[in-house]
């Protein structure tokens, strides 16, 4: 993992390293970004960061985890739990997608969904992905400065990256931020 700042103050630069560093750490993500770049300067206000990660693991779709059946006679799906290691996030994303009424778990290893309302075949019920971005973005929102608060979201493709002021946002630090992400790519 490369973290590269850059700062007219280097001694600023420094301080904002050991952020970045301890940051990730204790958002357990060393091993997941592969590089990530600030270019700060008070004068302006203004702090860019860009975050590039590793690729996430494949999500768990819900044949993964389970056997649908559906029950000809009263529509009902009855899936058969084959690993329940993200069964929480089953029934969390049943209950949102056909009401926490029509969801039933009879026991540790069956779930019923009752008149479902849609198909879930082909459910996402773990993504990742999803989850490393979340935590990125709760590690960036944990760097930027304090009162900072005029934020443009600039990510794209891997790379999630932001421009950041306390006052309005100008078109040279945008083509920064994208100076920045291009770099990165390469």
């Amino acid at each position: 993992m490369g973290i590269k700042v850059e700062c007219y103050d280097p001694e600023g630069a420094a301080v904002y390293e050991i952020i970045a560093r301890q940051v990730l750490q204790d958002l357990q993500l060393v091993r997941s970004v592969e590089d990530l770049r600030v270019w700060a300067d008070p004068r302006g206000p203004v702090f860019i960061i860009a975050v590039k990660t590793q690729r996430a693991s494949e999500p768990v779709y819900l044949e993964d985890m389970a056997e649908p059946e559906t029950d000809k006679a009263t529509g009902a799906i009855h899936l058969r739990i084959k690993d329940e290691t993200y069964l929480p996030e089953l029934l969390e994303k049943l209950w949102e997608t056909q009401g926490r009424g029509r969801v039933r778990q009879p026991s540790r290893f069956e779930v019923v969904v009752e008149d479902p309302v849609s198909d879930i075949s082909g459910m996402i019920i773990h993504d990742p992905s999803m989850n490393l971005r979340k935590k990125v973005y709760d590690a960036i929102f944990r760097i930027i400065p304090e009162g900072f608060r005029v934020i443009r979201d600039l990510s794209e493709d891997g790379i999630i990256a932001m421009v950041c002021t306390d006052e309005t946002i100008r078109d040279e630090w945008i083509m920064k931020a994208r100076e920045i992400i291009k770099d990165m790519r390469s």
